[in-house]
């Protein structure tokens, strides 16, 4: 193609493209319309109106984000057909509803990502545009099947042009969408067709977080109905790894996402302290179940001496005898612990109140007086229930317990601890100083507790009479109002005869739960999703994999990891072996081998220290070089901060982002655990000597921090370089440690 031509082509896209925006100012005008319809309500009942507001709010999302890259290439098959490809599909209304625009996750519009010129799939060309806002600045063909002509080239390197445009781009403060640049073995996974677990294993830098958050786009876009009511949970090691990849999905039109660390799994806590390596592996096992049912009996006690319970005309005892039978019923009813309470104080009820009827009617009262026998055991249970003697009995031998109120003493007493055969790394001053490791288990004990039927009931009357109070309210509004009809009609939005009774007034003015899904799934325990993704997956303990299971009744779970990053001592060590307890034979495994982040340059330092810690473990193959080198230099304790600060100043007239990663108790670094799943375009690592020295989950550390750079990678070393690292060039003291 002449330079004449592709300018001619140029502006002709560029026309086809604009009125693509057209299409979508007209179709975001028209969503924002029927959105403020919606708000009106025009005479639907209330559960009408909110899921008519939620669907018109969604569409407008969808729409808002689509201005940057809205069509970002075209198709053309052997027909001479064509496609243009994009954020989203724009259909021709007035035409048979033809597609304008075919929106990325299209069947059809597959053979963009995956035709080559061995498999064109029909395909004649793939044209690529390079865009700005809402402007196209230029395009790239491949000529699909037929190298050479056409204005193909041979060597292919047109058809890379877009996909090293966007590696070698500069990094902003969070993850971009790959929507334009999706490569043939990333489709392959985002399009899967699985119902269980699928795994993505891939070594740093291969995409597998931005894949996954794209197969997520794609399941909604395919099973919306069943996914979006329940929503889409992913799960990130930390905030700030959360913060680098919250915008991808709402990039690509979708907001019905809970974003969540392991420590934010229990609605109200957000934990992000560590446990020790020896407790974080003891309390991530599930071994742990047999301890916290121990802890739970070790509450369920037998006086030592009788408890004296002070009626009107006597005392009464609980002895050891009668507080172990009721405990034994109490624990046979299989119910959980505050559940079964009720059976245990039935128990000592009936006890009690046995004795109490003997003593008292000694002498004249039978049990043939049935009515007499029972009339008296009545009224003494009305005055044991009333007693507060009692209740701190019962409270003594059988309580009502939180899950916190069941940890934090157990962590805080070795006795306790020994007693429920606890590991003796779980003790503490402060039990409620509450871990990420402590998370699975105040799950589980929501569970293993159960409820407080008491506290459930009184939680029931609130609402009943809530409901009252408002019924009672619209009544009173009623009888108030003195508006003229037609302008009571036209402000309230549906007519006094709509009123059939005073509920419906009350049910138009008091919504019952207005937040979004994502507010409301992250505010209750017991929300059940469609689908959940976990990053950083192989950190993630047996007892984490217990909650998410429980939060994913499906089993429908996008799971990504890499096994030789692993840090966690509770982490997994195999796939299957985490995986199978809870799924037997529905997951799959999928690998990612390219590197699209790490040059070739930094990839082989890393390569060679994952080399001696994990060597059956083949790293992934960069797709590019950088031509930088990455260097080291070694420096004095006293000379390390000044060249830390060297290293920044000289960063940051550069476009693009800069880390500093290094061992806990350095000023100014970040440690390696921080900075897992993000990218930076130059990374300087200090001590290295000092990470490996933690052992293998220093070595993972080290590799982690090695692999975070897009450009530019320095390492600073007190002691002797580590010899994995030699591939280093080292720099005498005057050199820049930016350049």
């Amino acid at each position: 193609m002449s330079e004449h031509e592709h300018d001619e082509e140029l502006r002709d896209e560029r026309r086809h493209v604009a009125g693509l925006y057209d299409r979508l100012d007209a179709a975001r005008a028209q969503a924002r319309r029927d959105h403020r319809r919606a708000l009106r309500g025009d005479g639907e009942s209330p559960m009408d109106r909110d899921v008519r507001v939620r669907a018109t709010a969604a569409q407008v999302r969808r729409l808002d984000v689509a201005d940057n890259g809205l069509c970002f290439g075209r198709l053309d098959d052997l027909d001479g057909d064509r496609s243009y490809i994009g954020r989203i599909g724009i259909l021709d209304e007035e035409n048979d509803f033809e597609p304008l625009l075919m929106d990325w996750r299209a069947p059809a519009a597959r053979p963009f990502y995956t035709a080559t010129g061995a498999n064109p799939e029909n395909m004649r060309r793939r044209r690529q545009f390079h865009t700005r806002g809402r402007r196209i600045v230029d395009f790239t063909d491949e000529v699909l099947g037929r190298p050479g002509k056409d204005g193909g080239h041979d060597d292919g390197n047109d058809a890379d042009a877009a996909l090293l445009a966007a590696v070698n781009a500069p990094r902003g403060e969070g993850m971009r969408d790959i929507v334009a640049t999706i490569q043939a073995e990333q489709d392959e996974i985002i399009r899967l067709e699985h119902p269980g677990v699928t795994v993505i294993e891939g070594g740093p830098g291969t995409g597998k977080t931005v894949v996954a958050l794209h197969r997520v786009a794609y399941l909604l876009y395919t099973q919306r109905e069943r996914i979006e009511r329940h929503g889409v949970l992913v799960v990130g090691p930390n905030p700030a790894f959360l913060d680098h990849i919250g915008q991808v999905l709402p990039s690509l039109g979708e907001s019905d996402v809970v974003f969540m660390t392991p420590g934010d799994l229990v609605p109200g806590r957000h934990v992000t302290v560590e446990d020790g390596p020896q407790a974080a592996r003891s309390k991530g096992s599930l071994a742990v179940l047999d301890v916290l049912a121990a802890a739970i009996a070790d509450r369920q006690r037998l006086p030592e001496e009788p408890v004296a319970i002070e009626l009107q005309d006597l005392t009464v005892r609980i002895d050891a005898a009668t507080a172990e039978w009721a405990r034994d019923e109490a624990r046979a009813t299989g119910l959980p612990h505050n559940e079964a309470r009720a059976t245990f104080r039935e128990i000592v009820v009936y006890v009690l109140t046995e004795r109490a009827i003997g003593r008292i009617g000694k002498g004249w009262l039978t049990r043939d007086d049935t009515a007499a026998w029972e009339q008296m055991r009545t009224e003494l249970v009305d005055e044991l229930a009333e007693l507060e003697g009692f209740a701190a009995a019962l409270e003594l031998l059988w309580p009502v317990l939180t899950p916190e109120d069941l940890l934090a003493p157990l962590y805080e007493s070795p006795e306790r601890l020994r007693a429920a055969g606890a590991d003796p790394a779980w003790w503490r001053a402060d039990g409620t100083a509450w871990t990420v490791s402590d998370v699975p288990l105040l799950d589980e004990l929501v569970d293993m507790l159960g409820r407080d039927p008491a506290a459930a009931r009184a939680e029931d009357r609130a609402e009943v009479a809530e409901q009252a109070a408002q019924a009672e309210y619209a009544a009173g509004v009623m009888e108030i109002l003195t508006l003229d009809r037609e302008e009571l009609d036209e402000d309230l939005g549906f007519t006094v005869e709509d009123l059939t009774h005073a509920g419906v007034l009350a049910d138009r003015f008091v919504e019952e739960d207005t937040r979004e899904l994502a507010e409301r799934a992250a505010a209750d325990r017991d929300w059940t999703y469609r689908h959940v993704v976990v990053d950083e997956a192989q950190e993630l303990s047996a007892m984490d994999w217990r909650v998410l299971m429980r939060r994913c009744p499906a089993r429908a779970f996008t799971v990504v990891g890499d096994l030789a990053q692993r840090r966690s001592p509770a982490g997994a060590t195999s796939w299957g072996a985490m995986l199978d307890r809870y799924v037997a034979d529905r997951w799959v495994y999928r690998s990612l081998t390219v590197n699209y982040r790490t040059p070739a340059e930094i990839m082989a330092v890393a390569a060679a220290l994952l080399a001696e810690f994990a060597p059956d473990v083949e790293p992934p193959e960069s797709v590019r070089a950088s031509g930088v080198a990455p260097w080291s230099r070694e420096v004095t304790a006293d000379e390390l901060p000044a060249a830390i600060e060297e290293f920044v100043l000289a960063e940051a007239p550069r476009e693009g982002t800069s880390v500093v990663i290094g061992p806990a108790g350095v000023p100014g670094v970040v440690p390696p655990s921080e900075t897992k799943g993000l990218e930076f375009d130059a990374v300087l690592v200090v001590e290295p000597e000092r990470i490996l020295a933690e052992g293998p989950q220093g070595a993972a550390d080290l590799y982690v921090a090695l692999t975070r750079a897009t450009q530019r990678l320095g390492v600073l070393h007190r002691e002797p370089l580590p010899a994995v690292l030699t591939g280093l060039t080292e720099v005498a003291p005057a050199a820049r440690v930016g350049s």
